[in-house]
């Protein structure tokens, strides 16, 4: 293991299923040949315990680690990097789901590709994240932070919710809807790719403001440089009844009501993602959005 990168390594998955621990066990076959130092989160004590690995819980899989390996579809990853980037732990995605846009390695690939990443053959792409913060009364009542995309809607009511939105104090508009979502160039091709918004390069300093089903069609999605500050406050005609719903990544933050303030701004930190050396972010636009093949 002296050859390689990295060392240290911790392991998130998304359960206990014959498909997660047939990837499992092949990313462990590989690091076993290597004398690699793991941990696991995500798996049961009583399966960690029957292939003697150290189980590991929350952020303690990504203290003092080299490398995290996601193992599981965009959603594991994206859970993974809540954990990894907080300590400055690069991520790496073994993508067992559908749909998947991050993590890149499949489960034929492991063997090989894993191999040649650990010895220091891959490609690195930094992305940014953003900081969110729910304000009431002028204090801050909760933080998240999301590398796909904050995401404002409507939560206990049928009825659509209005939002007064700023950009650096600036005011922008006022619009009526299900919900808005800002997102970075990694989330583009998620929730904001489904709302009607555009996918941005993932290296683009920019973050996109996504309607959701805009009750005035000519409210449309608008790209910002990714220094901006956003300010979304939130109105409701029936501020005793109505709450809406702030997710991070898919991650709830508490209810929010009329008169609240929704500001959201880059992160101070980023994520640094790990790929095979031969990654290729549009041949990956081709096969999940099925674009056809290219010139014959």
């Amino acid at each position: 293991m002296d050859d390689y990168v990295f060392k240290r390594i911790g392991i998130v998955t998304k359960g206990d299923d014959a498909t997660v621990l047939r990837a499992v066990d092949a990313v462990l076959t590989v690091l076993q040949a290597h004398d690699g130092d793991y941990l696991v989160e995500g798996l049961s004590e009583t399966t960690c315990r029957a292939r003697g690995i150290t189980r590991a819980e929350g952020p303690a899989v990504a203290s003092g680690r080299d490398l995290i390996i996601a193992v599981g579809g965009d959603g594991t990853l994206l859970r993974a990097a809540q954990l990894a980037f907080p300590q400055n732990v690069p991520l790496l995605g073994v993508n067992l789901g559908r749909l998947g846009f991050l993590a890149d390695l499949s489960l034929q690939e492991i063997a090989t590709g894993l191999s040649a990443i650990l010895g220091g053959a891959f490609a690195a792409e930094d992305r940014f994240v953003l900081r969110c913060e729910i304000q009431r009364g002028g204090k801050i009542i909760a933080t998240g932070h999301a590398l796909n995309d904050v995401v404002i809607q409507r939560w206990n009511t049928t009825r659509l919710i209005t939002l007064h939105t700023y950009v650096d104090g600036c005011f922008v508009h006022s619009q009526r809807a299900d919900g808005m979502i800002v997102s970075t160039p990694t989330g583009s091709t998620a929730y904001a790719l489904s709302g009607g918004g555009p996918i941005l390069s993932p290296g683009l300093p920019a973050v996109v403001l996504v309607p959701v089903c805009p009750h005035t069609l000519t409210n449309r999605p608008i790209v910002l440089a990714n220094t901006s500050v956003v300010d979304i406050d939130i109105a409701s005609d029936h501020p005793a009844e109505d709450q809406s719903r702030v997710t991070c990544d898919g991650n709830a933050l508490p209810s929010v009501v009329a008169g609240d303030r929704v500001r959201v701004s880059r992160h101070d930190q980023g994520v640094r993602l790990i790929h095979p050396v031969d990654h290729d972010h549009f041949a990956i636009l081709r096969e999940k959005l099925q674009w056809g093949r290219g010139p014959c």
